[in-house]
């Protein structure tokens, strides 16, 4: 059962309450890794996951009992040290991913709850559930249903964007550039970064343009979703921008540049991470059922704006951070290329201190 880890629960601020990424983090929700498995190979792991392979190329089945049992031992420890920090930490229900998932036009099984950064976007006081492109996430917000209950009750405002149908015809599209069809809204949260009443919008194999529009249709005229591409389309947006405070970017080498940021960024810093170290350690096999990239482990999470969660082992990404004078926390998440989840990924941080505030006039 989903539990809080840390005797007192903040009373201070609403049920939730999370404006940016980088404000002092209160309480947070930490993945659960229990019976993760594998996307089931349908159109949409493919093109969301998998692009370009062939569905018999897909690697399925549940994540070996080892990769489990370290991935459940890394969560523990990044829970512990964000307890030691006086921070409140959140934990979703153990789910049956390996039952049938289904609707009158597809069938498939469920994947896992390790990443609830993919699921929910905190804006302020509002939670939404968001209407994720592959099928095997249909129902992995029930995971989180005592969470949300509690948070609602304290007056958190909870939405759920439009269910999906996820008909094979939005899936199908040039693997090259893979974008879902514009048949109906959808994205995954990690599509999107928050900086106050700006929010910048990835369009990828996990959020397309109607995505976007949906958002800024229910937010109205007190958010800005700015829609940005770059040279990946992979998934998620925070392992190419990483915003780590007010004035200061990190992003990816490989897939960013400054004018592929939405212009609101023109008067910010914008820093580049180093390349990744130890990518060596993992073999063929292992990286063949892998569904992260090798930029992973720039997922930072941010517990303040002086403080951050990096992978220990890189060390010269740890050295430019440390320059700018943000003090890194070291931990260690050992299968995040396998489970596609760092630090930012595995959290989704519902109460942080601060205002919502416009960080771009």
């Amino acid at each position: 059962m989903s539990n809080t880890t840390h005797s007192e629960v903040s009373t201070t601020l609403p049920g939730v309450w999370s404006c940016n990424e980088w404000d002092p983090l209160v309480e947070v929700i930490v993945g659960n890794a229990l019976g993760a498995r594998l996307p089931h190979p349908d159109k949409s792991t493919n093109l969301a996951e998998f692009a370009g392979y062939s569905l018999d190329e897909i690697p399925t089945g549940a994540f070996p009992d080892r990769i489990i049992e370290e991935a459940e031992e890394d969560l523990a420890a990044m829970v512990k040290s964000l307890e030691d920090l006086d921070i409140v930490v959140r934990r979703p229900d153990t789910w049956p991913h390996d039952e049938v998932v289904s609707t009158p036009f597809w069938s498939t099984k469920g994947y896992y709850n390790y990443c609830p950064r993919d699921i929910f976007l905190v804006l302020g006081n509002q939670i939404i559930e968001t209407p994720n492109v592959i099928r095997g996430r249909f129902l992995e917000a029930h995971s989180y249903r005592e969470i949300l209950m509690e948070y609602f009750k304290a007056g958190a405002k909870w939405y759920s964007a439009p269910k999906p149908m996820l008909l094979d015809t939005l899936f199908e599209v040039d693997h090259e550039l893979p974008i879902p069809r514009e048949d109906e809204p959808v994205f995954d949260a990690a599509n999107v970064l928050r900086f106050g009443r700006d929010l910048v919008y990835l369009i990828s194999s996990t959020g397309n343009e109607l995505g976007a529009q949906w958002l800024q249709t229910i937010l109205g005229d007190e958010f800005k979703v700015h829609v940005c591409r770059i040279d990946y389309h992979g998934s998620h947006i925070d392992t190419s921008v990483v915003a780590l405070r007010p004035g200061l970017l990190l992003c990816n080498p490989e897939r960013v540049t400054r004018e592929m940021l939405p212009s609101i960024f023109d008067k910010w810093e914008v820093i580049y991470s180093p390349p990744m170290v130890g990518a060596d350690r993992f073999d063929s096999d292992y990286l063949a059922r892998s569904i992260g990239s090798s930029w992973i482990d720039m997922n930072l999470f941010s517990v303040s704006p002086e403080l951050v969660v990096v992978d220990r082992d890189q060390l010269p990404l740890i050295k430019l951070i440390e320059e700018h004078g943000i003090d890194v926390l070291p931990l260690k998440l050992r299968h995040s290329r396998m489970m596609g989840g760092g630090f930012h990924c595995a959290t989704l941080d519902t109460k942080r201190k601060g205002s919502l505030e416009n960080y771009f006039d």
